[in-house]
């Protein structure tokens, strides 16, 4: 599924119009899971029963187009259905009990209550709830796809104004490799990973970065009164800055994921709990900061544009192993060099990388009878470094990066 999102220029009486569509869609959603609490053991189809009563109960519900009144069951759905499966699973800690919303910023439109421009520059919204014709500002990608493709239609409130998402089905196509590389990562903050040839990617910290303006931002808010127009700008502001970070680390995790799978044939990434590692409270920012779950979720996604094999190795003792002849050699998280009674003296995260690696490749991640061969870095372009277990890899020479391709292009 394709996720192409175009921001959309409103006016005042259609922002108000989308805004009431969006709690409409959120009152749907938590009437029905209500539904659901307080009559345990029923199925799908007393859900949308029940949301077809709704729609007979209440005006400005069926003012909302039914499909979108339907994705609302959808969602509830499939939170229940997840939350059984984790259950099923024996999941370790909280199993995703299904959540009332509180603060929706989309609807969702399925494949009625919108139509499209002939040239596809503009969408209608035909429903009673009053939001007319969008413009859509972007690049104009979306017409080189048939209507029939588009099988959801979002709108989405963000800090910085109102998008329009096409959900399109479409299959992802390979794309040829640059690399026949097998590299093993190791994730961090000092840098944001570290490879098994040795190189290094400078973590970006964009939080860090933005921190003292962000800080200032919020220290304006409560300089204004509560209640006037001033501090609702004021929380905008508060609102882009943390926005544009987030982006920034999307897009970083993005370009850093297609350049390691664009290179090589075998990933190796650590298998980390994130949720329960920002839990240290002297640690969680900077590890929210650093988005290791933005990069993995980007890796496996282009795994599989590129044709690479990605395996999640558990991170066990993998800091702690010398890479060159497997004894444990015991260090705190301050000591960033791995030296070994064997003459093995590395840096702390590429020996973690090598043995993350190796882990891979002696659990079956990698059929291929070049069990150590060459290697290349994860670095675009670079020359290619000798990557083994008991051989200290060299750092390669770095050249410049490629163009990024998106499977979630947000345009304008």
């Amino acid at each position: 599924m394709l996720v192409l999102e175009y921001k959309a220029v409103v006016k005042k009486s259609q922002s108000t119009a989308i805004d009431e569509a969006i709690r409409t869609s959120q009152f749907v959603r938590n009437k029905v899971l209500r539904y659901w609490m307080d009559n345990r053991g029923i199925g799908k189809k007393e859900l949308y029963q029940y949301n077809t009563a709704l729609r007979a109960e209440y005006g400005f519900v069926k003012d909302l187009n039914s499909h979108a009144c339907q994705a609302s069951v959808e969602n509830v759905e499939r939170a229940i259905s997840r939350f059984f499966d984790n259950c099923k699973k024996n999941k370790q800690g909280l199993k995703g009990y299904p959540q009332f919303k509180k603060d929706a910023r989309s609807v969702e439109y399925k494949t009625s209550g919108w139509k499209l421009h002939p040239t596809k520059r503009k969408i209608t919204f035909s429903d009673k709830k009053g939001i007319g014709e969008l413009k859509l500002l972007g690049k104009w990608d979306i017409h080189t796809y048939p209507a029939e493709l588009i099988k959801r239609v979002r709108i989405v409130r963000r800090a910085d104004g109102y998008y329009v998402q096409f959900c399109v089905k479409v299959d992802a196509i390979q794309e040829p490799r640059t690399g026949d590389g097998e590299v093993g990562l190791d994730v961090g903050l000092e840098y944001f990973y570290s490879d098994s040839n040795g190189y290094h990617e400078e973590n970006p910290r964009f939080l860090r970065k933005a921190e003292k303006a962000i800080k200032h931002a919020q220290r304006r808010i409560y300089s204004k009164e509560k209640g006037k127009n001033n501090r609702r700008k004021a929380r905008g502001r508060y609102a882009r800055k943390h926005l544009k970070v987030s982006r920034q680390r999307e897009e970083h995790a993005k370009r850093i994921a297609r350049n390691v799978c664009k290179a090589n044939t075998l990933v190796a990434y650590e298998e980390l709990n994130v949720r329960g590692l920002v839990r240290n409270r002297r640690l969680a920012k900077s590890i929210s900061d650093v988005a290791w779950r933005a990069f993995r979720r980007w890796l496996e996604y282009f795994a599989i544009k590129f044709g690479t094999q990605v395996v999640a190795i558990a991170p066990h003792y993998t800091s702690q192993k010398c890479s060159g002849c497997g004894d444990i050699v015991k260090k705190t998280l301050s000591t960033r060099t791995h030296t070994c009674k064997c003459g093995c003296i590395l840096q702390r995260d590429v020996n973690a990388a090598i043995n993350i690696l190796c882990k891979a490749k002696s659990t079956g991640g990698h059929p291929g009878s070049n069990a150590w061969g060459v290697g290349t870095s994860t670095f675009l372009g670079a020359s290619q470094a000798h990557a083994s277990c008991d051989v200290e890899p060299r750092i390669p020479r770095l050249l410049a990066v490629g163009s990024v391709n998106l499977i979630y292009i947000r345009l304008g």
